[in-house]
């Protein structure tokens, strides 16, 4: 009855979290991000003010939520179900590449949201961040009973690499002179990230090779 009863309450913290996120976006895009509150978001999604700071810490913390999507957790899912034999490191790149180059990833009116705010900006950027512990989680699991702190470094490695790339993508060094404070995404996201992915193989490859922790002892 207990199991039953803490699924119920993830269940409905799940859908006030997503309530949230989505009317967050829905009012940024409507109205811009300056003008939406945190009021005006619990409003939209029938909760109190108190409710929403249980869950995100600003306003542009619950629009960025609402761009990634549980982003992180389809990364992390995506390398877990990477069949045996297959190189991690090409399993995490191109998990990777796939969630954050899906389509409508983000769409066109949300990527101009974005690159008008740099407040928005930032948290974008900042929330690579939270990949690190469901892909250091499905690594450590992939390698087998390793030292966790190889999964979590590696994983930050990727989170890092990550927002280089997203950095790189969203403030090129030169923007037109006409779009004021718009950014102008440069090259191709797929190549960025792929490109700041790549001198993290070697170690994806060596933590691969390296024998399960009960062999290192014997």
């Amino acid at each position: 009855m207990t199991t039953r009863r803490t699924g119920v309450r993830e269940r409905k913290k799940q859908v006030t979290r997503e309530a949230l996120r989505e009317a967050a976006l829905r009012l940024a895009l409507e109205r811009g991000p300056d003008n939406v509150r945190v009021d005006d978001i619990a409003e939209a999604a029938g909760v109190s003010p108190r409710t929403y700071n249980n869950y995100f810490s600003s306003r542009e913390e619950a629009i960025v939520a609402a761009i990634s999507a549980e982003r992180e957790s389809r990364v992390a899912a995506a390398v877990a179900a990477l069949p045996a034999g297959a190189r991690l490191a090409d399993g995490v790149i191109d998990a990777i590449v796939e969630q954050y180059t899906a389509p409508g990833e983000p769409g066109r009116d949300t990527l101009l949201l974005i690159t008008t705010s740099p407040a928005l900006r930032n948290a974008f950027l900042n929330a690579t961040a939270a990949i690190e512990r469901p892909l250091a989680d499905a690594i450590n699991d992939r390698l087998d009973e390793t030292d966790p702190y190889t999964a979590r470094v590696l994983a930050a490695s990727v989170g890092a690499a990550v927002h280089v790339a997203l950095e790189r993508w969203l403030q090129p060094a030169t923007t037109s002179p006409t779009a004021g404070d718009l950014v102008v995404p440069a090259g191709s996201l797929p190549d960025l990230l792929r490109t700041a992915l790549a001198p993290l193989t070697p170690a994806l490859d060596a933590a691969e090779k390296r024998p399960p922790r009960d062999e290192q002892h014997r």
